[in-house]
């Protein structure tokens, strides 16, 4: 069996701002703008405020040039290694499933 890692990251762009002395997220817009990036104040506002999910290596960039930061300062990851399952009773000598285990029997029918 393989190991598995689990991996996650952590957004610094609100930390990042503080220490650059900016504390609202409506500070950013401006800067923002003069790199070519155009966000609406609800975009930027989630940007700070939020872990995006996605965000565009334009915007990244834009951001590691306004605060004069590593993208690896914007953005801290982790990765973990997860434990490997315990086995199971309805596990075969190799490590799969026995999916006979887990199919439905067939029903019988008794007369009465």
């Amino acid at each position: 069996m393989t190991a598995r890692r689990t991996v996650s990251y952590q957004w610094r762009l609100r930390e990042t701002m503080a220490a650059h002395g900016l504390f609202n997220a409506s500070d950013l817009a401006p800067l923002l703008a003069e790199r070519g990036i155009t966000l609406s104040a609800v975009q930027v506002w989630r940007l700070v405020t939020q872990t995006p999910e996605r965000l565009s290596l334009p915007v990244l960039a834009a951001l590691c040039d306004i605060f004069d930061v590593t993208p690896a300062q914007l953005i801290a990851t982790r990765a973990d290694n997860v434990a490997a399952p315990a086995k199971t009773a309805n596990a075969r000598p190799d490590g799969t499933a026995d999916l006979n285990a887990y199919r439905p029997k067939r029903a019988q029918l008794r007369p009465e």
